[in-house]
């Protein structure tokens, strides 16, 4: 077989993909036309009154699109910082564990929440922190009042990031875990032979060897500054926590589904997408300069 033939085979392997990604990701593209429409859906995009950047001004003139945005940034800048402290802390301590069976066994059972959907994830958080759930009912019995934790605007964002944080921490673990493997031995015995405790051999020689990683995963992470989490806060949120819980994907969801606005939603889902898009191209140029991570 020559090497022509050998290449069609691999562009035939590789057209379903591509035909998915058009049909799934490009075609779709060009419904952001309607950002600068009057959008009719009987009309359709080719009959639909053009209006420039009316839906633009309208959308920065509303009261409430600055909660949003700043909702959407708080909320994913704490989850960021998050997953990032949190894996790594729970990594270097299961790696300190010397018994493997134990350790694979702690490692799998961190790693499931994130195979379940927020659909069925979110129904069982709502039930156990409900207010007649087993936390208040453990509150209670302790002599507290029962608090409405996904009712409570206050509370809210911070019960999204740690319970994101439950479903995903362990996936991001494994990555810090094989990230340790690759730290030599022979730098630990010599750590050892000169007399550094654990606690030294940690913060000399493991952290270090990580170091990279680290950096890489924070610095790739600028990319989801504007992406709080639509299926995670649409399945635990309710109107008594939308000023503090509503962010850009679940305000456009209403604005453009439930009342029909279909201009101004993709307008404000456009900016989101630019700025998104900015922030990914910044970030890989900053994983390049301080991780040497490069895709092309």
């Amino acid at each position: 077989m020559n090497n022509r033939s050998f290449s069609k085979h691999y562009y035939l392997m590789l057209l379903p993909g591509m035909v998915w990604l058009i049909l799934i990701s490009i075609v779709p593209m060009f419904g952001i036309v309607i950002a600068f429409q009057d959008f009719n859906p009987g009309a359709g995009f080719f009959r639909s009154a053009w209006i420039g950047l009316e839906n633009f001004d309208y959308m920065f003139a509303l009261s409430d699109i600055r909660s949003i945005f700043f909702n959407t940034v708080f909320i994913a800048v704490m989850k960021m910082a998050a997953h990032l402290v949190v894996p790594l802390v729970f990594a270097l301590m299961l790696n300190e564990l010397r018994l493997a069976l134990i350790k694979r066994w702690i490692q799998t059972i961190v790693y499931l929440p994130h195979f379940l959907s927020w659909v069925i994830l979110a129904g069982i958080l709502l039930d156990i922190f409900s207010f007649s759930g087993p936390v208040n009912g453990l509150l209670k019995a302790l002599g507290f009042e029962p608090v409405l934790f996904f009712a409570n605007s206050t509370l809210f964002p911070f019960m999204v990031v740690a319970s994101d944080v439950w479903k995903e921490f362990g996936f991001n673990t494994i990555i810090y875990l094989a990230a340790l493997t690759g730290i030599s031995p022979v730098l630990y015995e010599a750590a050892a032979i000169d007399g550094a405790s654990r606690f030294r051999r940690l913060w000399h020689v493991t952290l270090p060897g990580i170091t990279t990683t680290i950096v890489l995963l924070a610095v790739l992470s600028l990319g989801n500054v504007l992406n709080a989490g639509f299926d995670q806060i649409f399945n635990l949120y309710n109107p008594l926590v939308y000023s503090t819980g509503d962010i850009i994907d679940t305000w456009v969801y209403r604005e453009g589904l439930l009342n029909l606005q279909y201009g101004l939603a993709t307008a404000v889902g456009l900016l989101k997408s630019v700025v998104s898009f900015i922030l990914i191209i910044i970030s890989y140029a900053l994983a390049s300069r301080f991780a040497n991570y490069r895709i092309f």
